[in-house]
C-alpha cells in the first residue's frame, strides 16, 4: 500500500467553479493544506493538458511543503509527467492495471467502486485505496446515484485497502457515516465553497475523529 488511512482522512478534491474573484486554485488549496487537509486531488475536466500540468506543478510544490500526497484525476500520463504522488481512475477511465503498468509500483493508484464486486475488482487490479459514493448525492456530478450506507459498510468489510467516502459530504452529515468503516472523506464543495476555509477544515476534522 502506497498511502495510509491517515493520509486519506480529509481528502480535498479541487473544483475551480467555487473560486471567488481574485482567488486562485493554488491559493485556496494552500489555505486548506495549512488548515489540515491530508490529501489533495487535482480534478480538472474542462481545461487543456498544458493548463492541467501548470496547475499540477503549483499544487505539487504546495503538497510537498505540507507533506501531503497530490493525486491527479483520470490522467496517469499527466501524473507521471508532473511527478505527482498518484492518480485516481474511475470505472470509465483508464484501467487500474494499465495505470499501474505506466506508473510503476510506487505510485498511489485510487479506484472507484459502487458495490462490493467493483471494490474487490479494484483491489485485485492493484488499487491502493477506493473512493465510494455518492454517499449523500453530489453537487458536482449529475449522473450519479446515491450509495446506500449498508453498501458502503459491506464494501469496507470486503476489502483490505482503505475506503474513502465521497459525494455531498458536509460536516453536518458526516456523522451519519459513523461505524461504516471508512478511512476518511473526500470533499469538494464542503471545502472549496466556504468563505472561512480554516473553520470548515476544523469542523470536518472534529467530526472525522468520531467516525
Amino acid at each position: 500500500m502506497n498511502i495510509t488511512p491517515e493520509q486519506l482522512k480529509l481528502y480535498a478534491v479541487t473544483d475551480r467553479s467555487w473560486l471567488n474573484p481574485g482567488e486562485t486554485l493554488a491559493g485556496v488549496t494552500e489555505e486548506l493544506l495549512r488548515s489540515g487537509v491530508s490529501c489533495v486531488q487535482l480534478r480538472e475536466k474542462n481545461i487543456s493538458d498544458e493548463e492541467i500540468l501548470q496547475e499540477a506543478k503549483l499544487l505539487k510544490q504546495l503538497c510537498e511543503r505540507y507533506h501531503v500526497p497530490l493525486i491527479i484525476n483520470d490522467r496517469p500520463d499527466l501524473a507521471l509527467k508532473v511527478g505527482a504522488s498518484g492518480v485516481h481512475v474511475g470505472l470509465s477511465d483508464m484501467g487500474i492495471q494499465k495505470a499501474r503498468q505506466l506508473l510503476g509500483k510506487d505510485f498511489i493508484i485510487g479506484g472507484s467502486a459502487h458495490n462490493v464486486a467493483e471494490a474487490l475488482a479494484a483491489q485485485e487490479a492493484g488499487a491502493d485505496y477506493i473512493g465510494c459514493g455518492a454517499v449523500f448525492g453530489s453537487t458536482t456530478k449529475t449522473n450519479v446515484t446515491q450509495l446506500p450506507l449498508e453498501t458502503l459498510k459491506a464494501i469496507c468489510q470486503a476489502v483490505t485497502i482503505p475506503v474513502v467516502a465521497i459525494g455531498g459530504i458536509t460536516s453536518d452529515n458526516l456523522p451519519l457515516l459513523s461505524g461504516s468503516g471508512v478511512a476518511g472523506a473526500a470533499v469538494i464543495s464542503g471545502l472549496f465553497k466556504p468563505t472561512d476555509k480554516a473553520a470548515a477544515v476544523r469542523r470536518f476534522l472534529e467530526q472525522l475523529k468520531k467516525l
